[in-house]
């Protein structure tokens, strides 16, 4: 069945199957309580995990859809007559020599709200060439302020350009413009989501500060990217890591207070003495475990936190007791984001089985049309 509950329930999506941030920000939807339809293609598609694990693929449904076949295009716009927003992440122009572009499809709906995710964007001199979220971060500035001075960038896997700057910003252009399309006056309209777009503006700040003198243009030189003492990682005896944000002078000074080097430490505002600072945090950290040091500084106000691993971080204490982590068909995985009091989320089902729900599917929206036919 489609899911329910949510603020989204009513709302209707169909996804053309893709790869990355299309499926996250579907997911996004369905775990706002859209009912999502997955059009899936026979065979499937490059870079796919197991179906059964992928869990970008919870909480929708699926219907398999050969869009080169003759019949397939129709298929597709016959279930875009009766939804509210549709998700592709073709190159540029696929989708119109497929049969199901914006032109054919806002002429079936004119309210349907067209999402496209791409990583370079409808136009421009790349908007054609292939690419991934290391090339796009990569252009717009945010790689090169990851990692330490004299290093190569660290790669933050695909964080922040596939999902922050690609699918959060699909869903929130997906919601405006459905905002849009049901106002008296509103009619359906594309969505232009660009990873590069959006992981551009997630560095507004940073910008701003470069502008007022108060960020350097280098990695590991400024407060927010490692080159503070107060603000980064250090390593503890047992070959793990703490975190530290103690920006604030309150919180540093609780910082260094327990931590036991409140009585010798530079002074926080003197640049000049920032590596002796660090070598005396650094010296600290490794005299003791993570454990240890875990039990120090938890429930105080120092801003210090463990780094933990994939697999730990559903155990810790905090996060346990929210159930920010869930486990659905044996599958531990993190719960629907962000909570609402009146309308809250939950995962329903576990990830859609290409053409599983087209029985479902074909009955609930009314597109028989899905179902095989008979021999």
């Amino acid at each position: 069945m489609a899911v329910t509950a949510g603020p989204l329930a009513g709302v209707r999506v169909v996804e053309l199957a893709g790869i990355g941030p299309g499926p996250f920000a579907a997911m996004v939807l369905a775990d706002l309580g859209a009912d999502v339809v997955r059009v899936d293609r026979p065979g499937g598609g490059g870079l796919a995990i197991d179906p059964a694990h992928d869990v970008t693929n919870r909480n929708k449904r699926s219907v398999l859809v050969d869009l080169k076949s003759a019949e397939g295009p129709a298929l597709v716009l016959d279930l875009v007559e009766r939804a509210d927003v549709l998700i592709e992440g073709f190159r540029p122009g696929v989708a119109e020599r497929l049969g199901v572009g914006p032109d054919d499809c806002l002429a079936r709906n004119p309210k349907l709200v067209y999402g496209r995710m791409t990583g370079w964007g409808q136009e421009g001199p790349l908007a054609h060439t292939a690419g991934h979220d290391i090339a796009y971060i990569a252009v717009t500035g945010a790689l090169g302020m990851i990692g330490n001075p004299g290093e190569p960038p660290a790669v933050p896997a695909n964080l922040v350009g596939d999902y922050a700057g690609g699918s959060l910003y699909l869903v929130i252009g997906i919601l405006a413009a459905l905002h849009h399309a049901r106002g008296p006056e509103g009619a359906g309209q594309v969505v232009d989501a660009a990873i590069v777009d959006g992981t551009a503006h997630l560095t507004a700040m940073i910008h701003g500060m470069v502008a007022a003198g108060g960020w350097q243009d280098r990695r590991g030189a400024n407060l927010l990217d490692g080159g503070c003492p107060f603000y980064g990682t250090y390593e503890t005896s047992d070959g793990q890591y703490m975190a530290v944000g103690a920006l604030e002078q309150q919180f540093y000074d609780t910082f260094t207070e327990l931590l036991g080097i409140a009585d010798r430490a530079p002074a926080r505002k003197d640049l000049a003495r920032w590596g002796e600072l660090r070598e005396a945090v650094a010296a600290r950290f490794k005299s003791r475990t993570r454990e240890e040091w875990t039990a120090v500084f938890e429930g105080t106000d120092a801003c210090v936190a463990p780094v933990l691993s994939l697999r730990e971080a559903p155990h810790h204490p905090h996060l346990a007791a929210r159930a920010t982590f869930t486990d659905f068909g044996g599958t531990l995985q993190p719960a629907p984001a962000p909570r609402f009091s009146a309308t809250p989320t939950r995962v329903a089902s576990g990830p859609a089985m290409p053409g599983a729900d087209t029985g479902s599917v074909a009955a609930d929206w009314g597109v028989p049309a899905l179902l095989p036919k008979e021999a």
